[in-house]
Parts: C-alpha cells; sequence; structure tokens
C-alpha cells in the first residue's frame, strides 16, 4: 500500500513541478516563493501526516495549492484579454498596460489578430508597419524555441494570413523551427500547415516548406487513427499530392467500417471534386451507404451504383415535405444527372411545386424543368403542373438568359407541351440570329435546340402561324456527321451495305432539317422492294435531290441505333431527347427500325444481324398494314 501510495505523491509532484517550470517566467518572486512552499509542504505532510496514506487527502491538498499558484499566476488573465479582443488596437494596448507578456502570449496575439476582420486591405499592412506589432515580434522571435507545439502550427498559419513579407526573419524563424519539430508534431498540425501553405502563400520558402510537410505526410499516414481527422485530411491536402492521396485511400479502406454518414458523403465528394475513381474504395462506401442501419440525409452522389441510388429515392422521398424549393430542384437535377428516374420521388417533387408554387423560384423551376425533361418524367397530374408552369413563365421568360430560354422551350417540346407563344419567343429573327454564327460548343448546342425547337413547331403544331428559321439555317453542318464512330454504329452500318446491295438503295447517315442524324434511310414499295432512293422527293433533307414524289403505298424507313447512354440507368426508357428525336421522325412520314444496343449484343454472326434487320423491317411494314 505504502508503495502505492508513494507512486500517486511522485506523480503528483512531477505534474506540479512541471507547471511551475512552465510559468517560471511569467511569475513573480513572491509566485516562486510560494511554490517552492507548496513543494515543502506536500512532500513534508507526505511523510509525517497520518492523512498521507489516504489517497482523497493527497488529492485535496494537490488540487487547493494548485489553485493557489494559478490565483497568482497572472497569465489566464491575459489570455482572456487575448480571447476577447474585437479590434486590433486591443490587443496591441496589452503591450503598453503593464502585463508580463511572454512568448506563448505574442503567438496568441498574432493568432487572434489574423482572425479579426479588417475594413480596407490597406489596414492589414499599416498594422504590420506598427511600432508594437514589431515589438511583438521580436519578443517572439527571441523565445520561438519554446511556444507550445499546437500554437506554433496556428501561429506559421496566422503569421501567412497576416500577409508578413517574405524577408522577415521572424516569419523564417517561424518556418525554420516548424522544420526543426516536424517530427514532434502531430498529424494534425502537420495537414493543417500543409494547407496553409498551399492557400495563403504562394512564395518560393512556404512552397519548399509545403514539400517537406507533404513528404512528412505521406511517411507518416499510419498514424491516423480516426475517421474524421482522415476524411478532413483528404478533403485538405489530398489534392496536393497524388501519391499521399493514394496513401489517404487505402487508409479510407482501412477505417471504413467506422465511417458515419456525413464521413461517407465527404469521401464521395472529395473524389469527385478531385475526378479520382478509385473503384475498391467506392465499393467500400456503396456498401456501408446500403448496410448500415442509419437515416440518410440530403447529400451528393457522383457515381453510378443501383443500390445506392435506391436508398438515397427511398430516404428522401421521406424527406421532400421538408425541403426547400432549390433542395428538391438541385436533388431532381443530381438524378437526372444521374439518369436515374424514381417515379414516387419525382411525382413528390412535382407536388411540392404544386404546393409551392407562389413561393418557388424560377431559376429553381427551371432546374426542375430541364430535369423532367432529360428522364422524360411526365406527372400524374401534369395538366394541373404544366398550367401553373406556364403561368409563372408567361411574363418571365423572354427576361431570362437566351441560352436559359432555349433550354427552357426546348424542355417544354421534349414534355409535348410548348405553347405557341412560347415557340415564337425562341424563334424569331431578332433572337435566333445570334447563335447562327457561333463557333463555339456552347452556342452549336444552342443551335442543335433551336432546330428541334423548329422541328417541333413544324411536324407537331400545325396550327402554327410562324416564325421559323430560315432554310439557310436549317442546312446541316458539317459538325452533324464529324463524330466519332462507335463500335455499334459500324457494325450497323457494315450489315446494312451487305443488306442493301447497291449505294442507290439506301443512304447512310443521313442528317435531316430537324437536327437530327438517322443511321441509314430506304424507301419501299407496296411490295417490300427497295426504291431507288435519290429518285424521289426527301422532304426531310434541306436541300432535296429527287423531283418525282413516291409511288402510292411506298413507306420510307428510317434506322436509328440506340446506344447504352441513351437510356435512362438500369432501364429500357428512352432519355428524353431521344423520345424528340424518335417522335419527330415518326411525325416527318417515316417507319422507325429501332436497333437498341441490348439487341444488337446478343448476335453473333453476319448473318444472324442481316436476319434481325430484315425481321425488324417485315415488322414495320406488318404494323403500318394494320392501322
Amino acid at each position: 500500500m505504502e508503495d502505492i501510495m508513494a507512486a500517486h505523491l511522485v506523480k503528483q509532484c512531477t505534474c506540479l513541478l512541471r507547471e511551475a517550470a512552465r510559468l517560471a517566467p511569467a511569475m513573480a518572486p513572491i509566485g516562486q516563493l510560494r511554490l517552492a512552499r507548496v513543494a515543502q509542504k506536500t512532500l513534508t505532510s507526505s511523510a509525517t501526516s497520518p492523512s498521507s496514506h489516504f489517497p482523497s487527502s493527497m488529492m485535496k491538498l494537490v488540487e487547493n495549492e494548485n489553485e493557489k499558484v494559478f490565483t497568482l499566476y497572472p497569465g489566464n488573465h491575459i489570455d482572456q484579454l487575448i480571447k476577447k479582443a474585437t479590434r486590433p488596437e486591443e490587443l496591441l494596448e496589452l503591450l503598453d498596460a503593464g502585463h508580463h507578456l511572454n512568448n506563448n502570449h505574442a503567438a496568441l496575439i498574432f493568432i487572434r489578430l489574423s482572425r479579426l476582420p479588417f475594413e480596407k486591405p490597406e489596414d492589414k499592412a499599416s498594422l504590420i508597419q506598427d511600432a508594437r506589432f514589431q515589438q511583438l515580434l521580436h519578443l517572439l522571435n527571441s523565445q520561438i524555441s519554446s511556444v507550445w507545439h499546437g500554437t506554433l502550427s496556428r501561429l506559421l498559419r496566422s503569421l501567412y494570413s497576416l500577409g508578413l513579407p517574405e524577408t522577415s526573419k521572424e516569419l523564417q524563424s517561424v518556418e525554420q523551427e516548424v522544420r526543426w519539430r516536424m517530427r514532434r508534431l502531430k498529424y494534425r498540425h502537420l495537414a493543417l500547415l500543409a494547407e496553409s501553405c498551399a492557400t495563403l502563400s504562394r512564395k518560393q520558402h512556404s512552397q519548399e516548406l509545403l514539400a517537406e510537410l507533404l513528404m512528412h505526410l505521406e511517411r507518416r499516414w499510419t498514424e491516423i487513427e480516426d475517421g474524421r481527422t482522415l476524411v478532413t485530411i483528404m478533403m485538405k491536402v489530398g489534392h496536393l499530392s497524388e501519391s499521399l492521396m493514394n496513401r489517404l485511400e487505402d487508409k479510407c479502406l482501412e477505417l471504413v467500417e467506422q465511417f458515419g454518414p456525413d464521413e461517407l458523403r465527404k469521401v464521395l465528394v472529395t473524389l469527385a471534386a478531385q475526378s479520382r475513381r478509385s473503384v475498391p474504395l467506392l465499393r467500400a462506401v456503396s456498401y456501408h451507404l446500403v448496410q448500415k442501419p442509419f437515416h440518410l440525409t440530403k447529400g451528393k452522389l457522383n457515381f453510378h451504383q443501383t443500390q445506392v441510388c435506391q436508398r438515397l429515392a427511398a430516404d428522401l422521398l421521406s424527406l421532400t415535405p421538408s425541403l426547400t424549393s432549390g433542395e428538391v430542384a438541385r436533388c431532381a437535377k443530381s438524378f437526372a444527372l444521374l439518369k436515374w428516374l424514381n417515379l414516387p420521388l419525382f411525382e413528390a417533387f412535382a407536388q411540392h411545386f404544386l404546393n409551392r408554387a407562389q413561393d418557388t423560384p424560377l431559376p429553381h423551376l427551371c432546374s426542375m424543368l430541364l430535369a423532367f425533361a432529360r428522364l422524360n418524367f411526365h406527372p400524374d397530374q401534369e395538366d394541373q403542373f404544366f398550367s401553373l408552369v406556364h403561368e409563372k413563365l408567361g411574363s418571365e421568360l423572354a427576361g431570362l438568359e437566351p441560352a436559359l430560354q432555349v433550354d427552357l422551350v426546348w424542355a417544354l417540346c421534349v414534355l409535348q407541351q410548348a405553347q405557341e407563344a412560347e415557340l415564337q419567343t425562341v424563334l424569331h429573327p431578332k433572337f435566333h440570329t445570334q447563335f447562327l454564327g457561333g463557333k463555339s460548343q456552347k452556342d452549336q448546342n444552342i443551335f442543335q435546340k433551336l432546330l428541334h425547337i423548329n422541328a417541333t413547331a413544324l411536324l407537331e403544331h400545325p396550327e402554327y402561324s410562324g416564325p421559323l428559321l430560315p432554310a439557310s439555317a436549317v442546312a446541316p453542318r458539317p459538325s452533324a456527321l464529324d463524330r466519332k464512330v462507335t463500335p455499334l454504329q459500324k457494325e450497323l452500318q457494315e450489315t446494312l451495305k451487305g443488306l442493301l446491295g447497291s449505294a442507290d438503295r439506301g443512304s447512310l447517315e443521313v442528317a435531316t432539317q430537324y437536327g437530327w442524324v438517322l443511321d441509314a434511310e430506304v424507301l419501299l414499295d407496296s411490295d417490300g422492294q427497295f426504291l431507288p432512293l435519290r429518285d424521289f422527293v426527301a422532304p426531310h433533307l434541306a436541300q432535296p435531290i429527287g423531283s418525282q414524289p413516291p409511288p402510292p403505298g411506298a413507306k420510307r424507313l428510317a434506322f436509328l441505333r440506340w446506344e447504352f447512354p441513351n437510356f435512362n440507368n438500369r432501364s429500357k426508357d428512352l432519355l428524353g431527347r431521344f423520345v424528340l428525336a424518335r417522335r419527330h421522325i415518326l411525325a416527318a412520314g417515316f417507319l422507325i427500325v429501332d436497333v437498341p444496343f441490348y439487341e444488337w449484343l446478343e448476335l453473333k454472326s453476319e448473318w444472324q444481324k442481316g436476319a434481325y434487320l430484315k425481321d425488324k423491317i417485315r415488322k414495320a411494314m406488318s404494323e403500318e398494314l394494320a392501322k
């Protein structure tokens, strides 16, 4: 028992004397004398007093004497003054108030100064020139080796933030001290310093320090023990070093089981922001998102994973009534970009707008409409929904940015809800001429949508009275056919060439005046025989080449290839853009031969592919005759 009590005594005295040594520079002689008496009293009582055999008595004595020591030590009062300061002047006045400031106080003052707001940039420059500021720098520099580790890392970040010149010997001294202590600094302090070097200072000496910090971070990555620290470091400094990020991803795989929903979300956002696709890590995150019984809140997703999308949609469905219109718009846009259509969730989005139509800002409505159009989603209460949409767009459409006007009217065309006034707004010569000569990819995409809007007015609105795009504008541009050939496209063309036999019996890659390109076009008579295509009038071309009308009973067939990206995720439903294309081609008088990728991939031989196309042609003709 005596051995145990002796161990407790040594431990308590050691802590007390260590604290006394730390506080010595700022203590008055009376404080030192009092501390000596404390030590003497403690040691004497431990040997003579009967109460020394009881740990509670010893603890009470040490605590009481400790309390008296810290009452005499003025540091806590100065710390509070520094913490409560709201103006730089209040901090600088501490030098003139007779306070006994030490190097750690000076460091804390610089840290506090860096966090105070400055009304003008020049105020920070004049602060650095202040004599009291320079005095603090001198005090700090004279005792830099005794500044605490945690304070040192924050101090350097603060000096960078305050904008000390590169030639400042005090700044260089702090940087050098950081180099000397780098092995002893905590991992999170190194990470914060690396972020500061990268963001607050672009000077050569700070970039050299950054390189050393990153090297130490990479070497000591195994020191990370908790998920929160790991995720923070990934977000703050992962992008600064490829090799470090690889190490952090490995650590993520090790700790991912400990992550909560917020950490998992941040990992996904970080990977997306850095355009990284770590398949093992994404699979691990996906697994835990699905398996763990936590409740998902609003967040972001940047990769396709069926179970995760289903889980997100299910959890968001219950949250929808509490979401703001902006959050609903962003969620709808995110799912649309992922090409993921969850009908109950999107119905809830539509109902959210119906309930709050008057309070929904137009930009949020625009995002929702574009999302609906991309996925070709039609709400159950379609008439009521689009009645409110047209009412809201009526007076504000013309005041929107031109590109957004085109996007909105195009979305309404996809959803078969465009009205004559809306078509006229974007097809008016004063409006569309700004996009005619555009060379940028954005201008070309906008003009492509104008062609689709023009086709909608021409083919789906027989009562439309104009205006329309001029004939010179609807002529196909060279870029319409200048695209990389896909494997499916190449195989389909080769099979069609063998099926047609002669070039005059059909055409490949036909650019129409509607803004769509047909994979192939053929003309069949009433008996199903190929006719020489170039002899007959072709109204779908901007510049018709034939002069004869097709014979009675003749039918034009368009072959349309549907690739994997043309469909909703995990679905055989086409995206809205391609539904619009199909409608236009049908309205132009064609029979359509659909060639989806999932059917074509099952065909192994050339004979199977030729037989498949022949069967498709017969089926299209039979369905037309059945009508």
